[in-house]
C-alpha cells in the first residue's frame, strides 16, 4: 500500500486546505494590525493616579538627596523658574509659598514624565528636610479627585487630579505633616 499512488481525490484535497489556513493566518493578523493602529482612538490613555504618585516619589528620591545640584533653577531666579515650566507645560504654574510651615523653595527643574513635561518644584526645612511638589499634565477628559496618599518605601505622597493637572507632594515625613503641607498647597493652587 505504500507503494501505491495517493489518490487524485485526496491531492485534490490537500492543495486547496493550505490556501484557507493561509487566508485565516492572514485575516488574524490584519485583525491585530488594525488593533494596534486603532488603540488609541476609542480609549484615552490616562496616568493612573497611583501611577502619578509612583513617578512623584522616584522623582523625590533621585533629586532630594543631592548637595550640590538638587535643582535645575534656584529659588533666587523664582520667576525665570515659574514662567520656564508654566510655558513648557501650558499653563500658568505657581511655586507655593509655604514659609508660614517652615519650608522655603530651594529652586525647581524640568523632568519628562510618561504625559510629557513635568514641573518639579522642591523645598527645604531649617533642618534640611525636603519636600518636592510634582506637578504633571494629564491626558483625556478634566477631572478633579480628592486627595489620596501613598505610601512609596520611606516617601509619603499626598497627589490629587486637578482638570488636565496632576500633583503630587512628597516627603519622608508623617503622613499627618504631610496632610498639612498638601493642603496649604492646594488652596495656594486654588484660591
Amino acid at each position: 500500500m505504500l507503494d501505491e499512488p495517493v489518490p487524485a481525490a485526496l491531492l485534490a484535497v490537500r492543495s486547496h486546505a493550505w490556501r484557507r489556513y493561509f487566508a485565516a493566518a492572514a485575516i488574524f493578523a490584519l485583525g491585530i494590525g488594525l488593533g494596534w493602529l486603532v488603540r488609541g482612538m476609542f480609549i484615552t490613555p490616562q496616568m493612573l493616579p497611583a501611577s502619578l504618585a509612583r513617578q512623584a516619589a522616584t522623582a523625590h528620591v533621585v533629586y532630594s538627596p543631592e548637595v550640590r545640584h538638587p535643582v535645575e533653577v534656584r529659588a533666587d531666579e523664582e520667576e525665570h523658574l515659574v514662567n520656564w515650566l508654566s510655558k513648557r507645560l501650558g499653563t500658568t504654574l505657581k511655586a507655593p509659598k509655604l514659609g508660614p510651615l517652615g519650608y522655603e523653595l530651594v529652586g525647581g527643574r524640568l523632568l519628562s514624565g510618561p504625559q510629557g513635561p513635568v514641573a518639579h518644584f522642591m523645598y527645604q526645612d531649617g533642618r534640611g528636610q525636603r519636600l518636592t511638589l510634582y506637578v504633571s499634565k494629564q491626558r483625556g477628559e478634566p477631572r478633579d479627585t480628592a486627595f489620596r496618599f501613598s505610601q512609596e518605601d520611606r516617601v509619603s505622597v499626598f497627589y490629587w487630579v486637578d482638570g488636565n493637572f496632576g500633583y503630587a507632594l512628597s516627603g519622608e515625613i508623617r503622613r499627618e505633616q504631610l496632610l498639612q503641607v498638601a493642603e496649604v498647597v492646594y488652596k495656594q493652587l486654588n484660591p
